[in-house]
């Protein structure tokens, strides 16, 4: 490293650090800090800029990319001394704490193409979604671009019907998360619990759940609009007995399941220890905010990146 640079890199720590309220080590034999430069005249047009960096100092640092960024206020507090590029910290994203971080962003058509799959990672990994939700054959690709990113992977099991033999949908979850898949959003058995057999529905559910093991967020879609409420009450019901960490509303392709009322009795029946995901129709900001509202911690959405930039999206899923 030269001279240079690492005279840089000793200045940029201690304004950071004093920007962030803490005090940088002085190197040994470094001397003491040089008194800030004098303000310029009025109207000189050269007004230092607001991080506090001399302007000097200010297109020097256009020069560096910054590495080693951990949170926002670093971030800020660069950008502000003029550094025009920072290198973060594994898995930090500047919009972590914002609604993106609630969504799904989401893209399960059939005929998605290898370039649609890349251009949702791209998204995913710019506006911090919590996750891409894709089919099972797209896992190994959102692995390897989104590594590091902060995003997660997410499949689909026994997708769109649910009708899969259990041994069939434990198989196809362990497999997935073989191959780098972090979540799993399973459908559950419609029929079954339709016909009031739930010893075969929780059997179905704890396959998927022991297959993935604990280090791997289970979701159960019960497609909503297929049941009553009763069904609704005990799907959730047998969603959190077999171990599930979710219970979602639909699948996309079955009927809206997003729905206000579908999401408070979801939330009621199996209380704060699980989370609930809203899926199916979810196109705006507000939408996101009223589901919230009533317990969702969790959106799939295609339309993510309108949502979040306050726009219309499109309800396809």
């Amino acid at each position: 490293m030269s001279a240079e640079r690492e005279r840089l890199v000793d200045l940029i720590t201690e304004r950071v650090l004093d920007a962030l309220g803490r005090k940088a080590p002085a190197a040994p034999g470094a001397p003491s800090a040089a008194p800030p430069p004098p303000a310029p005249p009025p109207g000189s047009g050269h007004a230092p800029p607001s991080g506090g960096a001399d302007p000097e100092t200010h297109e020097r640092l256009k020069m560096f990319t910054i590495s080693g960024v951990r949170n926002s206020d670093e971030t800020r507090v660069l950008a502000e001394a003029g550094a025009e590029r920072v290198v973060a910290t594994p898995g930090y994203c500047p919009a972590s704490d914002g609604l993106a971080r609630l969504i799904d962003h989401t893209l399960l058509k059939p005929d998605a193409t290898r370039e649609d799959i890349e251009k949702l990672c791209r998204e995913a990994a710019q506006f911090c979604f919590a996750s891409v939700c894709v089919n099972p054959n797209w896992v190994p690709l959102c692995r390897d671009l989104l590594r590091g990113s902060g995003v997660k992977v997410c499949t689909v099991i026994g997708f769109p019907f649910g009708a899969h033999l259990p041994d069939i949908k434990a198989y196809e979850a362990r497999r997935a998360v073989e191959q780098g898949a972090e979540e799993v959003d399973m459908v559950i058995n419609i029929g079954a619990l339709k016909s009031k057999d739930y010893a075969l529905v929780e059997q179905d559910i704890h396959g998927v759940v022991q297959a993935v093991g604990k280090a791997t967020v289970v979701k159960v879609i019960l497609e909503t609009a297929m049941l009553t409420r009763e069904e609704k009450i005990m799907g959730s019901t047998l969603a959190k007995a077999a171990g599930a960490d979710f219970v979602k509303t639909s699948t996309g392709y079955g009927g809206s399941g997003e729905t206000i009322e579908h999401i408070q009795l979801k939330r009621d029946t199996v209380g704060p220890e699980m989370g609930v995901k809203a899926s199916g129709g979810v196109r705006t900001k507000e939408d996101v905010e009223k589901l919230v509202a009533a317990g969702a911690t969790r959106i799939g959405a295609s339309a993510g990146v309108k949502i979040v930039r306050g726009e219309a999206g499109e309800a396809k899923y």
